[in-house]
């Protein structure tokens, strides 16, 4: 059996603001922006690197799917995006504007710092330490 997670659903306010975001300041590739209809497109961006999970950008079309726009996990962390070196992201992310939740810090499994996307979502730089 061959399976994996191909796309996260991520409740954006606005598509093209969430686009913007996602490929200026996190520097993600726009995989795919596909109209499905006047309203709603099929969004689809990634960090560089190897093919893997994408998020899938949903503007929010309801008042429940609103009201969990940049908190989709209670505030918890809710993504996890690895790099192979913290420092040059860290500085560019920061370059970019981005909003350090939790400034870096070293633990036994690499270093981290917490940052919140354009809604507040949470999410994790990580650069994992190897396992070698």
């Amino acid at each position: 059996m061959n399976q994996r997670i191909a796309h996260l659903t991520l409740v954006v306010n606005d598509y093209d603001e969430a686009i913007d975001f996602y490929t200026h300041k996190l520097n993600f590739d726009l995989i795919e922006d596909t109209a499905l209809s006047e309203t709603k497109r099929w969004v689809l961006v990634a960090p560089k690197g190897p093919a893997g999970c994408c998020l899938l950008l949903a503007k929010a079309d309801s008042e429940e799917q609103k009201s969990r726009v940049g908190n989709q996990t209670g505030g918890r962390v809710f993504l996890f995006l690895y790099t192979d070196n913290f420092w040059r992201d860290y500085t560019a992310m920061q370059q970019a504007g981005i909003n350090f939740l939790r400034p870096p810090v070293e633990q036994p499994y690499g270093t981290v710092a917490v940052f919140e996307d354009l809604y507040g979502n949470q999410w994790d730089l990580l650069e994992p330490k190897n396992t070698d």
